[in-house]
């Protein structure tokens, strides 16, 4: 196994190699293409676990770009939190392929679905395992790139093609305050792989080295989906079920999380920006997770849910807590992923997103049903499944070091019981409010469901031995905190229990109850409507102006009247061009009048 560790770039080769073999593969092939795509995850998989069984630590590297004395290398390195990040992501693409096949059976374009996916994981496993601030941003914009491609898949949809457009735009904002962050950080180190910057960290100014931890962090709040950068997710449901589970729910928007961790010594030596993610990630946690309550699209529900979740990491992240971060990034990988692959289960079987229409699920789809009980258990911190071992870990950091963030921690944990529990008690018990019969997707969707449950239920108790991996210590359960966050989530899960008893009938009571406040909370408080009111429609209107004036009739019409005068000029030479001997003597002679003339005057001058 220690071989697989030693040779850890095919995580990045395999992938990618088996996304050009999707992508050409000919119609004879391409009942293939899903089970030949299975290969790049568990191949990722396969460099991951052998990284944490054996506890391998390896680095290699190759000249990328170079001239003159100057050369840029390009290197893969593992280590513990390399490894555990490798897992997780191979775990679940694995999961999310084989959910795919029977999701997906009967769509067109598969190879460029699949091809997509496999893609995919080669970039996150291209950006976990760089050894260097360069690899990390190759393999950050690829995801990014993959992304944009994975939910505009159903680009003949207008709402698809949108939200693809969207997420690229909104994700670029904070690419291009981590480009400022590495530019910066070159111009003061002259390094860029991790070795180097952070032996360079200590020589730096506090203002520089702030700067540079809060520049990296927009990358983060963008890729992460933190306020205000956030609007671009829920829009990001317009893909395909299993995009949203592998990268919006799981790997993806983790990749926020593991940039901080990874560069923690920077972090470390900036407390300034630490308090700039500790405000947005509490921010976060909370504001989303009131959205989340009043959402009738299920996935909406999660993708607000997702982007709460890392609120938690991030706010743990900002009270220097990055072990408890990535302790809940493993189990909200796997519990998320369960219940986005579950939301996929009831769509697929229901045609609808719509809650209302949805009902009584669990009779026909037991498996479903289950599997999204015990993911929603995880996700609402109920003992002894894994969020409550992960999200206790975090809430007891962060009201360790600041009251206020770790209070608004404790309320956002009410909420996530209460409209994780809302969901579940409107899909899967009461009335069939649908049409058609539900049933379950067969083993290959079902397999994955199960599989996932498996870690959503018993990962919490693993939460010493992935601080060891991370070279750090687990924390010990802290009992009162503990105890308060089980009671909030309790709390949470028998008023959404009580609350929705009629299903969709006490969804129109909430609303009557609720009034203006349900209204405001479905409509995310107004925040799209703002931003479109006041970045989106004024940069298209200044674009449309510039575009029409300055270069439609500025522009084009001094080059396009360059063009037009040309033949006019030569109409008007041609008349010199008589074939008369005597005219051209005469032009000559008042040519070396003239010449002879400024002479004069230019001596004279």
């Amino acid at each position: 196994m220690t071989a697989l560790v030693e040779n850890a770039w095919i995580v990045v080769a395999v992938p990618f190699a088996i996304a050009l073999l999707v992508g050409v593969a000919g119609p004879l092939a391409r009942r293939l293409v899903p089970w030949v795509t299975l290969v790049a995850p568990l191949c990722v998989l396969a460099v991951g676990v052998s990284g944490l069984v054996t506890e391998a630590e390896h680095a290699g590297a190759v000249r990328w770009l170079f001239g003159g004395e100057y050369a840029l290398s390009f290197g893969w390195a593992v280590d513990g939190l390399t490894s555990v990040m490798l897992t997780v992501v191979g775990f679940v693409a694995t999961m999310v392929v084989l959910f795919s096949i029977g999701y997906m059976h009967g769509e067109t374009g598969l190879p460029r679905y699949f091809g997509s996916l496999a893609l995919f994981t080669g970039s996150m496993a291209l950006l976990v395992v760089a050894d260097g601030l360069v690899g990390l941003f190759v393999g950050w914009e690829l995801v990014g790139a993959c992304s944009y491609l994975l939910i505009g898949f159903w680009y003949q949809k207008p709402s698809a093609a949108a939200a693809a457009v969207k997420a690229f735009l909104t994700t670029r904002v904070g690419d291009v305050g981590l480009l400022l962050g590495l530019a910066l950080l070159w111009r003061e180190t002259g390094e860029l792989g991790y070795g180097g910057v952070f032996e360079a960290v200590e020589t730096l100014a506090p203002a520089v080295v702030t700067t540079v931890a809060v520049l990296l962090f927009i990358g983060a709040m963008g890729k992460s989906a933190q306020f205000p950068l956030h609007i671009w997710l829920p829009d990001a449901m317009e893909g395909p079920t299993p995009v949203s589970a592998l990268i919006h729910a799981a790997t993806m928007v983790a990749a926020g999380v593991f940039l901080v961790a990874r560069l923690w010594p920077v972090y470390e030596a900036a407390p300034s920006a630490q308090t700039v993610i500790l405000v947005v990630g509490a921010f976060t946690a909370f504001a989303s997770a009131t959205i989340a309550c009043a959402q009738r699209d299920i996935k909406k529900v999660l993708a607000y849910s997702t982007i709460s979740q890392l609120g938690f990491m991030f706010a743990a992240l900002g009270v220097g807590a990055w072990v408890a971060a990535m302790f809940h990034l493993v189990t909200h990988a796997a519990f998320k992923a369960l219940l986005f692959l579950g939301s996929g289960s009831v769509i697929h079987a229901t045609g609808t997103q719509d809650l209302r229409e949805m009902g009584g699920l669990a009779k026909p789809m037991p498996i479903t049903a289950w599997t999204w009980i015990v993911g929603s258990l995880a996700l609402a911190g109920v003992a002894p499944f894994a969020g409550f071992f992960s999200k206790d870990e975090v809430i007891h950091a962060v009201v360790t070091h600041n009251v206020v963030a770790g209070v608004a921690l404790f309320a956002a944990s009410a909420l996530t019981a209460f409209y994780i529990t809302r969901a579940t008690r409107l899909a899967f018990f009461g009335k069939y409010r649908g049409d058609g019969h539900p049933h379950e997707g067969g083993w290959v969707m079902s397999l994955p469901l199960v599989a996932l449950a498996i870690p959503a239920a018993a990962a919490g108790f693993a939460g010493h031995k992935i601080a060891e991996h991370l070279g750090e210590h687990g924390e010990a359960l802290n009992l009162p905190v503990a105890a308060a966050s089980l009671s909030v989530a309790l709390l949470g899960i028998v008023v959404g229990w009580t609350s929705y008893r009629d299903g969709a009938e006490s969804e129109a009571a909430m609303e009557s109850r609720m009034g203006g406040l349900w209204t405001t909370l479905r409509g995310a408080y107004g925040f799209d409507g703002f931003v479109g009111a006041v970045i989106v429609r004024p940069v298209v209107a200044i674009s449309d102006w510039l575009y029409g004036f300055v270069d439609r009739k500025i522009v084009d019409t001094t080059v396009e009247g360059a063009g037009k005068s040309l033949p006019v000029i030569g109409r008007m030479l041609s008349v010199l061009q008589n074939g008369d001997a005597q005219w051209y003597a005469a032009l000559i002679g008042a040519g070396a009048v003239i010449l002879v003339a400024l002479s004069l005057v230019v001596k004279g001058g």
